[in-house]
């Protein structure tokens, strides 16, 4: 393949872009440019896919994006350099029109959330155990060490509208300190004192008190209106008045604004939504513990989880506990006893590896991920078995009453103390118990469908899907044939199932999935490290031999900017086969709504001759033989 002149590239690519002033944000990931641009129907698509260095463009989620390959940064160099106040333009949202509206609650749910979250889980487990202890007489509610540990247990749900102040402002690009002075301005005693039932005004116009401690709506909606304010004020602001007059005008403004109308006008939304889930749980029990119990998993699939946080939350404000927590434990236990029946009763060793930890992760983490995308989601009767158990366990503890009275804990075994005080624990707690014995039997009889003839390694030997025709595994008669190791332990997938179409295409080459059961990533060959990315998503080597391989961590987890991934190596470095290149938090990944499949790529395939996914549709562990390459000719790669 001739050099790019990339050089000449970028102002080519710009000008059928639609010029630079068409350009509101550029980024770049492992292969691709990633454009955000304010009127796409400017872009000369079609000439651009023709372009010589670009491999294709895909239109996705907001993003005009440009596959340029291995080259992408050089590109994206020349490109900076033609669109230098381009990092000083903020950048505006897309145009709503462009987004789907769930996937853009979704997205800004898990924003928000994501980064407390395991905060919120851990203050949540401390304050149910400070519960315990009082309950059984182990400390007095009276004494100061009970002061004190309350006191640590329960600030961060407290003064919760302080934090998502934080994170809200991040999302909308707001001033952090100044949604933190609004914030801090709800939750301030004084402002908490005059809601006392009697009457109080501002400047003459009456104030409808209410009690923000440990609320959401209100402190997200301010940030929101806050971000819009402080963009006007930066543009008729003079720049020398600019850095003190923009927040002293916003929290003179938003405070009074929140006290007087936001605050009331969301929280009542928020307590009507409240009352709304308590009256379904409290009328029609088994429908809600049907629908939460069957398909709290397949929300996590999805990530629609996301959505019922805010909710789950704003029960515990209004209402004091949250029933929509009560179901949630038989559907978190009821995939992990599935996973567990996997690990018992399969004869593959490489699943039983994945299996054991995937579901002692759920039973003691709450942590279900390992379990569902590595054992149960592949096999999907696991699945299925998991989703009836939890559906009839979480019946039962709707029924039973079940509830947590602290935000953020996570259902799993050591997460009982949360659930005391439901009203009828033994109920609740057999309704657990249920779904895991339902899980378990049905996948232990029906689930695990292992071939007949396999043996303990059979997850590492080449699959039908990877034979030449007319040939054996792994060669056509056309030359010399190489392997490449899995980058991860996990279930291979087709490439065609990867979903992003530029990678399911193969216009980035030839390779496979992989649905990762953990999160160390390891280097597929051996060979010197040709990209490294800052955000660490994403490593390309090129073998000894010359094999170019691509291996990207999830999908589209370039948005989060290296948030979750440690990268262990750096360009121009060689690594060894099986040598850790980068470790990932899959559930952060997950969290933050992207999918954790692996892609696995030979980038230079056509080059070399056909390559073969050897396991389609098996469990492998990391390093075992992922891909089979036939190369069409000796030393055709130098």
């Amino acid at each position: 393949m001739p050099r790019i002149d990339y050089a000449a590239l970028a102002p080519d690519l710009l000008g059928k872009l639609g010029g630079g002033e068409n350009v509101r944000s550029l980024e770049h990931c492992a292969t691709r440019l990633r454009f955000a641009l304010k009127d796409e129907s400017r872009a000369r698509t079609d000439d651009i896919k023709g372009t010589a260095g670009v491999v294709t463009v895909v239109q996705a989620g907001g993003q005009y994006q440009v596959v340029i390959g291995n080259e992408v940064p050089e590109v994206h160099a020349e490109l900076m350099k033609l669109l230098p106040d381009l990092a000083a333009t903020p950048d505006e949202e897309a145009p709503a029109a462009k987004k789907n509206p769930l996937d853009a609650f979704i997205a800004l749910i898990s924003a928000i959330f994501s980064p407390m979250l395991w905060t919120l889980a851990g203050t949540g487990l401390f304050k149910a155990f400070l519960a315990m202890f009082v309950t059984f007489g182990w400390i007095s509610d009276t004494s100061d060490t009970y002061t004190v540990l309350y006191a640590a247990s329960d600030a961060f749900m407290n003064f919760l509208p302080i934090v998502l102040a934080v994170t809200s402002a991040r999302h909308f690009r707001a001033n952090q300190f100044t949604a933190v002075a609004i914030a801090g301005a709800l939750v301030y005693p004084s402002i908490v004192a005059m809601n006392d039932g009697g009457s109080h005004d501002f400047l003459g116009i009456p104030l409808v008190t209410m009690t923000y401690t440990s609320s959401v709506l209100p402190i997200i909606v301010a940030v929101w209106v806050q971000s819009r304010l402080e963009r006007v004020l930066m543009k008729y602001i003079p720049s020398s008045f600019r850095s003190f007059m923009t927040p002293w005008i916003v929290t003179l403004v938003m405070v009074p604004l929140t006290l007087l109308t936001i605050g009331p006008v969301t929280t009542y939304i928020a307590n009507a939504i409240a009352a709304g889930v308590q009256w379904l749980f409290e009328t029609v029990p088994v429908f809600g513990g049907i629908v939460i119990g069957g398909l709290w998993q397949v929300f996590v699939i999805f990530g629609l989880h996301w959505g019922l946080v805010p909710i789950m939350t704003q029960e515990i404000t209004s209402n004091g506990y949250s029933l929509i927590y009560g179901p949630i434990m038989a559907a978190v236990l009821a995939q992990a006893s599935a996973a567990l029946a996997v690990m018992l009763r399969t004869r593959d060793r490489k699943t039983r590896e994945l299996a054991g930890p995937a579901a002692l992760s759920g039973f003691l983490a709450g942590v279900t991920e390992p379990a569902i995308y590595g054992i149960n989601l592949p096999r999907k009767l696991p699945l299925y078995f998991g989703i009836a158990g939890g559906a009839i366990g979480g019946a039962l503890g709707a029924i039973a009453g079940g509830r947590v009275e602290q935000a953020g804990v996570f259902p799993s075994v050591i997460g009982v103390p949360a659930y005391l005080s439901t009203p009828n624990f033994a109920l609740w707690a057999l309704g657990v118990v249920l779904a895991c014995v339902i899980a378990f039997c049905l996948t232990w009889f029906f689930g695990v469908k292992d071939d007949p003839a396999s043996s303990g390694d059979t997850a590492e030997q080449p699959s039908e899907d990877s034979r030449d025709e007319g040939g054996a595994a792994g060669t056509d008669g056309a030359g010399d044939t190489g392997t490449i190791g899995a980058p991860v332990a996990g279930r291979v997938i087709a490439l065609e199932d990867v979903p992003d179409p530029v990678f399911s295409s193969g216009a980035m080459g030839r390779g496979a999935g992989i649905i990762p059961s953990d999160g160390t990533i390891v280097a597929p060959v051996a060979g010197e490290v040709v990209v490294a990315t800052e955000t660490g998503h994403a490593i390309g080597i090129r073998s000894d031999d010359g094999v170019e391989v691509l291996v990207h961590i999830g999908i589209d987890t370039v948005a989060m900017k290296g948030d979750g991934f440690t990268c262990l190596v750096g360009k121009g470095q060689h690594v060894d086969a099986g040598q850790e290149l980068v470790t990932v938090d899959l559930a952060r990944v997950e969290a933050a709504g992207h999918s954790t499949v692996t892609v696995l790529l030979v980038t230079n395939s056509a080059a070399l001759g056909p390559v073969r996914a050897c396991a389609t549709g098996r469990t492998l562990a990391a390093g075992a033989t992922a891909l089979v390459i036939t190369k069409r000719e000796r030393n055709t790669i130098a």
